[in-house]
């Protein structure tokens, strides 16, 4: 029986994520048992409120414009969704003729989305899930549409922010990104380095416990040989008791608020060493950057909202469609289905051997995994080659 199909977007949003729409849109029109593409406005309580737009119908002009628009033009949330929303939702999902359901987000999303098939499943209701974060935590596929245009947009803050420390170097900066409790997008700013001595000098990520005694000395050798240094850490850093350097200001569930890392080991920096010392933190800004999104995190994006609609077109619920690196020297992916279950949403850190053995730094088999994600190359920046 024909019948609609819902985009529902949960969590923080990505620069691609309407790439993932844009996909589902061209795919769900090759189907003839989807009728219109609905989007959630504002997230999963759209299912109770009726809060949907059509966006089958729309001139093709216009959806090309999903790729370059950052953040979702349907809204997000990170609402709590009880036990009795989820016993309401078949009959709300029945009232609007919708047997088709994606749902579109991180750890926490693909968990609503297993529970949302399960109560739904014997109503005739597919729901399927679309992997998206930033972040890069999600354990059953190879990396997250989003990581990569995260990962581009930090690696080319990286190299630009090292062109000014290098022509005015007098003092150390500290740059925190985003990431919750993993080093993805820390890590990726490795990237802008095109020769040893080039920024990032210290990158430090929450997989490894913050040592204050040891990332005081390593700025001071920093400092000595070359007179100033860009710092790069993570929004997550941890202590060896597993608490954060810097307290939460705010906890709403999974979210938590903390004060800023790099003004504080900005302020350390200065204190103990006696060092000029500047922070930084772009935050969201590497998120809503359509400026230096990846084509190749966009594209995959965009098979991502297609390989789900061929999923819940086939009558294949309760998965999530995931990335499979393949062997070998060309960088290339398979789309596959995972079920979502307990191991699937699990978060995932980065592997030890992707730092270095010091723990302030990132090693060559990252470089190699990532490097492919951001897609075409950085800006070339003009050089001195002699002073006389």
């Amino acid at each position: 029986m024909p019948g609609n199909l819902l985009v529902i977007h949960g969590g923080a949003p990505t620069p691609v994520i309407n790439a993932s729409l844009y996909g589902v849109i061209n795919q769900a029109g090759r189907h003839s048992q989807i009728e219109n593409v609905l989007g959630a406005i504002g997230g999963v309580q759209a299912v109770h409120s009726g809060r949907f737009a059509n966006l089958s119908g729309l001139p093709q002009e216009k959806l090309e414009l999903l790729l370059s628009t950052p953040a979702s033009i349907i809204g997000s949330s990170r609402d709590h969704v009880t036990e009795e929303d989820y016993e309401k939702m078949a009959g709300a999902f029945l009232q609007h003729n919708i047997r088709f359901v994606l749902l579109n987000g991180g750890n926490g999303t693909m968990d609503t989305c297993k529970k949302i098939h399960d109560r739904c499943k014997d109503w005739g209701i597919t729901v399927v899930g679309i992997p998206k974060t930033i972040d890069n935590d999600i354990l059953a596929t190879d990396h997250t549409p989003g990581y990569g245009s995260a990962a581009r947009y930090i690696a080319a803050t990286t190299a630009e922010i090292s062109q000014d420390l290098k022509s005015l170097p007098i003092h150390m900066c500290v740059m925190e990104v985003m990431g919750r409790d993993t080093g993805w997008i820390a890590a990726a700013s490795v990237l802008a380095r095109r020769k040893p001595e080039d920024a990032p000098h210290l990158i430090y990520t929450p997989e490894l416990p913050f040592d204050e005694e040891g990332f005081i000395k390593d700025v001071k050798a920093l400092h000595d040989e070359n007179g100033y240094g860009l710092v790069l850490v993570s929004e997550g850093l941890r202590d060896k008791e597993g608490k954060s350097i810097v307290p939460p200001i705010f906890q709403a569930g999974r979210a938590v608020y903390f004060g800023d890392t790099s003004t504080h080991l900005a302020g350390l920096i200065i204190r103990k060493l006696g060092i000029k010392a500047r922070s930084e933190k772009p935050g969201i800004c590497g998120r809503a950057s359509s400026a230096w999104q990846s084509e190749v995190d966009r594209d995959e994006a965009i098979q991502a909202g297609s390989e789900a609609v061929k999923a819940a077109a086939e009558g294949c619920g309760g998965v999530m469609v995931a990335m499979e690196r393949m062997l070998g020297r060309n960088y290339q992916i398979k789309w596959k289905r995972i079920p979502i279950e307990p191991d699937v949403l699990k978060e995932r850190a980065m592997p030890r051997e992707f730092i270095n053995e010091k723990g302030n730094g990132i090693t060559q088999s990252f470089v190699d995994y990532c490097r492919p994600l951001i897609g075409s190359g950085l800006l070339d920046f003009f050089e001195l080659e002699q002073v006389y």
